[in-house]
């Protein structure tokens, strides 16, 4: 019907209803039926996307090249007292003067990898605890947050309270209780609604503790504060319910109004999976198999927003009350050393906009792109002077992001490096170790940083409109994964993360925070380490 070597690129809405068979770069037919037809439509997914999709599982993903991991002084600026002085100042100011911020926080998803280590001690053939992760949980448990509403399940359900049954041994049924829908149900919860601290005699969990921080540095001139969510469709429900009770409370503590906001990843983003040998993955009821294709999807999410400034942090890094001191302070340095920077870019497109600029005015500008930016660019000596101030202005009018990072000390993640861009250029990166090279392996043993995905991001060009996200996306970033979905194997694709690939090509700056403003809670026994205690 079709020569084998003829890619066909059909609209979904002129196959709908038909037997389709779609060629893609996989040098065999796949074949989609009706009911393929109308699940794709459903989603929003082009079947050009899909034939992208498909091609990266047999072809994969390039590695970066990469120049260097990123330090002090080669692409991470260490502030002194005075400028971070300054940055808080015009942190400060910018809030006065009109400028609007949000807080971005990514939180869909179950709390279940938080509680992996206490599932297994659940499934395990030993009923008492064995490992040290065991021991510590159990030696802790009367200072979790949740430990209270724990032993009230335990006294409801078994009719015993936690120390009755732990001196029983009877480990396992207080885990229980922490896990499943018969007790607090914390395996099958999100993050943001679990009980995180103890805070004067107050309960707060995640979503709390956000909403409180953005009231510390995030509140406008009219005392609004902008926060927003994203969540799973599950979840939604649960979100409003914490926000409803603790909002009220925290706009008269500090004087001020929320307008909070949730959305969901959206379907379109979804990825097709395959099985081993790269033909599309089959539910057992004969369907395509989509899954969510991890959080560079979201890219979409923060395009929808309409603040200047959006400040990005995961939801579960965050600090009792009194532990913020030093978060709110580096929020504010961050904050304003991007408005600096906006400014100054501002001021350059502006110039080379009216085209009455001098070389000495090309000069100081590449200047500002190398020393500030940290972009270097051979090329640029062989370039004459409208050609050098059309690559400038390519590297300014760009999303701007300013990225806290914190000394290597061996927690997981993506890490500061510079690495070469397509048009031959290089600049910073935020990269993981799946775009390293066997070769190159070697430079993330060098680097002296980490990621701890503190993030603050200027959206829009200096005529107040909106960058298209998406356009800033590299592609070429994301990754393979090896999944199963009932008993099968499958392969799974993931885009390009959202403070990786996804924001490969914005104008990109590391600064050195504290690691005290890095507590993640990735599992259950984090909330025993100190910052999370009161």
């Amino acid at each position: 019907m079709f020569r084998k070597d003829f890619a066909i690129f059909a609209d979904i809405a002129t196959l709908k209803g038909k037997k389709v068979l779609y060629y893609s770069e996989l040098n065999y037919f796949v074949m989609f039926n009706e009911n393929d037809i109308k699940l794709i439509e459903k989603k929003g997914i082009k079947l050009s996307t899909i034939e992208e999709q498909l091609s990266r599982f047999k072809n994969g993903f390039p590695y970066l090249k990469v120049v260097s991991a990123a330090s002090i002084g080669n692409g991470i600026i260490k502030l002194n007292k005075t400028e971070e002085t300054e940055c808080i100042y015009t942190w400060e100011e910018f809030l006065l003067r009109g400028g609007s911020v949000e807080k971005f926080v990514p939180a869909s998803g179950a709390a279940s990898r938080m509680f992996k280590n206490m599932f297994a001690f659940l499934n395990a053939d030993y009923d008492v605890p064995t490992t040290q992760f065991e021991k510590d949980y159990f030696a802790g448990i009367h200072n979790f947050a949740f430990f209270n509403a724990l032993n009230n399940a335990c006294t409801k359900h078994c009719g015993k309270d936690i120390d009755t049954l732990l001196a029983e041994g009877n480990y396992k049924e207080v885990v229980k209780m922490m896990l499943t829908a018969d007790g607090l149900n914390y395996g099958n919860l999100p993050k943001g609604v679990l009980q995180f601290h103890k805070c004067c005699g107050e309960i707060h969990t995640a979503i709390e503790e956000h909403l409180e921080e953005g009231a510390q540095y995030a509140s406008d001139k009219d005392k609004m504060v902008d926060i927003h969510f994203t969540v799973s469709p599950e979840h939604r429900e649960l979100f409003k319910k914490v926000i409803e009770a603790c909002g009220p409370k925290l706009e008269a503590k500090y004087g001020i109004k929320y307008n909070i906001t949730m959305s969901e990843q959206k379907s379109s983003t979804d990825t097709i999976a395959v099985n081993k040998d790269n033909t599309p993955f089959r539910n057992s009821d004969g369907s395509l198999l989509f899954r969510p294709a991890g959080h560079g999807a979201l890219i979409e999410n923060l395009n929808e927003r309409n603040a200047d400034v959006v400040f990005i942090k995961n939801i579960d890094n965050v600090v009792p009350m009194s532990k913020r001191d030093i978060t709110i302070r580096f929020k504010q340095i961050i904050g304003g050393y991007l408005i600096l920077l906006q400014k100054a870019i501002a001021k350059y497109l502006t110039l080379i906009d009216s085209g009455n600029y001098t070389i000495e005015d090309l000069r100081e500008i590449i200047h500002f792109v190398h020393d500030k930016l940290s972009i270097r660019y051979s090329e640029t000596k062989f370039l004459d002077d409208s050609e050098l101030a059309i690559y400038l202005r390519d590297k300014l009018n760009r999303p701007i992001r300013v990225c806290g990072v914190v000394k290597n000390d061996g927690e997981p993640g993506g890490g500061p490096f510079i690495a070469f861009n397509s048009d031959g250029s290089y600049s910073p990166q935020i990269l993981e170790s799946s775009q390293f090279s066997d070769e190159s392996k070697g430079l993330m043993a060098e680097a002296t940083h980490f990621n701890p995905v503190d993030l603050v991001c200027y959206i829009k060009d200096i005529n107040g409109e909106k960058f298209n996200l998406p356009d800033y996306v590299d592609h070429n970033t994301g990754f393979i994964s090896e999944k199963s979905k009932d008993g099968k194997e499958l392969r799974a694709l993931e885009l390009p993360g959202l403070w990786n690939g996804s924001m490969s090509d914005w104008n990109t700056v590391f600064i050195e925070v504290p690691a005290e403003t890095f507590n993640p809670v990735k599992t259950v026994n984090d909330l025993l380490r100190p910052m999370h205690q009161q």
